[in-house]
C-alpha cells in the first residue's frame, strides 16, 4: 500500500519527543512525513519545516488542518506532539475534518478537555490513536497474551512503578520548564507524565479497570506547582488491589519502569530497563526467563518483534510498533474494511481513563489522602 502521508503538529527543533515519533513513524516504512506545524511561532515553525526538507510548512495548526483537508493528496494522518494544553485544540481541528490523529499521552491536561475531545472524536469517522508505547513493547503483549489465556489464574496484585530522577532539582530547560507548570502539564506532574504510563500499563496488562484509588502526592522540590511524586494505592473493578509509585525525585533511577502482577496460579514481572525479558513463575515452580522471540514466547509477541533473539529491541521499537497498529487501522479504514483482530493501540478512552486517573489522585492528595472514585 501506498505511505500513509503524515502531518506533524508540535516537535520542533529542540523538542525530544518530535524527534521519537518522526523515527517511530518511519521504522517500518508505513508513513511519509510531508507537513507540519512544527511550533507555536511562525518563525520556529518554518525554521523547523525547513530543516526537516518537508513540502508544506504552516504556521499554525489549524491553518494545517483547513488546508490539508482541501487538499488532493493532503495529510490522512497527523500527529500530535506538543505540551499537553495544545492537545485538545489541535486533535479536535482534524477531527472534524475526518483526518486520523495519533496523539502524545495524556490525553489532555484537563479532565473537561479530555471528556469534550471524547466526543469529538465520537463524532468523526477519523481514527484516533494515543501512544501509550510501552504497550508495544513485545515482552508486554506477551503479559497481557499470558493473562488472558489464564496461566496466572485470577489477579490479586497489581504492584507497578515508575521512577526517574531527573527533575530533583530544580530545572528550567524546555523539558522541565513545561513539565512543571500546571497551566501546560495539569493539575498532575509526575501522576501526569509518568504515572500515567504505569496506570496504562497496568490496565493493558491485566484488563482490569480502576475503580478508586488513594493518592498521596508531595512537591519535594521547593516552588514546584505540580507533583514530583506519588504514591497511589488502587482498587481494581473485580477484586484486584495494587499499588502505584511515580517519582522523578528518585536519584539512580533513569526510566525504571516495572510491572508486577500476582494471581492465583503464578505471577509475572517485567521491567522496562531490560525490555527482552519477561519472567514467570508457576505457583510452586522455578521462576522462568522468556525472552523476545524466544522459547515460550507466542505469537503476540512475535507480532511485535523484528529480529532474532538476542538482539535488543526497545523504546524506539516499541513507539514504531504503535505507529504500525495505526497504519493497519488506517489502512483498512482506507478500504472500509474492518480492523484485524489482533491489531491493538490505546485509544482515546484509554486516554480519558488516564486523564480521571491523574484527576482523581490530586482529588484524593487534596483530601489526606482519601478513597475517591475515578
Amino acid at each position: 500500500m501506498a505511505r500513509i502521508k503524515l502531518g506533524m503538529v508540535g516537535g520542533g527543533n529542540d523538542a525530544f519527543i518530535g524527534g521519537v515519533h518522526r523515527i517511530a513513524s518511519r521504522i517500518d516504512d508505513r508513513f511519509e512525513l510531508v507537513a507540519g506545524a512544527l511550533s507555536s511561532t511562525p518563525e520556529k515553525a518554518q525554521a523547523s519545516g525547513e530543516a526537516l526538507g518537508l513540502p508544506r510548512i504552516y504556521d499554525d495548526f489549524k491553518a494545517m488542518a483547513i488546508r490539508e483537508a482541501r487538499l488532493k493528496n493532503g495529510i490522512e494522518a497527523v500527529s500530535i506532539v506538543t505540551p499537553n494544553h495544545v492537545h485538545y485544540a489541535a486533535a479536535r481541528e482534524f477531527l472534524k475534518r475526518g483526518i486520523h490523529v495519533i496523539c502524545d499521552k495524556p490525553l489532555t491536561s484537563t479532565l473537561a478537555d479530555a471528556k469534550k475531545l471524547v466526543k469529538a472524536a465520537e463524532s468523526s469517522d477519523a481514527l484516533f490513536v494515543l501512544t501509550h508505547n510501552y504497550t508495544g513493547y513485545p515482552m508486554v503483549r506477551q503479559a497481557k497474551a499470558m493473562v488472558d489465556a489464564g496461566e496466572i489464574g485470577t489477579i490479586r496484585v497489581v504492584q507497578v512503578e515508575y521512577p526517574q530522577d531527573w527533575l530533583t532539582q530544580d530545572e528550567t530547560f524546555k523539558q522541565a520548564e513545561w513539565r512543571t507548570d500546571p497551566a501546560r502539564s495539569g493539575a498532575g506532574g509526575s501522576t501526569g507524565d509518568i504515572g500515567t504510563h504505569a496506570h496504562n500499563l497496568a490496565c493493558f496488562i491485566t484488563g482490569l479497570e480502576v475503580e478508586s484509588l488513594a493518592a498521596d502526592l508531595d512537591a519535594f522540590v521547593p516552588g514546584r506547582q505540580v507533583d514530583d511524586n506519588g504514591h497511589v494505592m488502587l482498587r481494581f473493578k473485580g477484586g484486584a488491589k495494587g499499588m502505584l509509585w511515580c517519582s522523578q525525585v528518585a536519584p539512580g533511577n533513569e526510566n525504571a519502569l516495572r510491572i508486577r502482577v500476582y494471581g492465583d496460579k503464578g505471577g509475572l514481572e517485567w521491567a522496562q530497563e531490560d525490555p527482552n525479558y519477561l519472567w514467570y513463575t508457576p505457583f510452586g515452580e522455578p521462576t522462568r526467563k522468556i525472552t523476545r522471540n524466544g522459547a515460550g514466547a507466542g505469537d503476540a509477541a512475535a507480532r511485535m518483534s523484528r529480529i532474532p533473539p538476542g538482539h535488543p529491541e526497545g523504546y524506539l521499537e516499541g513507539f514504531a510498533n504503535i505507529y504500525s497498529e495505526a497504519a493497519d487501522a488506517i489502512e483498512a479504514h482506507r478500504g472500509g474494511g474492518a480492523v484485524a483482530a489482533e491489531v491493538m493501540y490505546p485509544t482515546i478512552q484509554d486516554g480519558l481513563q488516564g486523564v480521571r486517573f491523574i484527576d482523581a489522585c490530586v482529588r484524593s492528595s487534596a483530601r489526606n489522602a482519601a478513597w475517591v472514585s475515578l
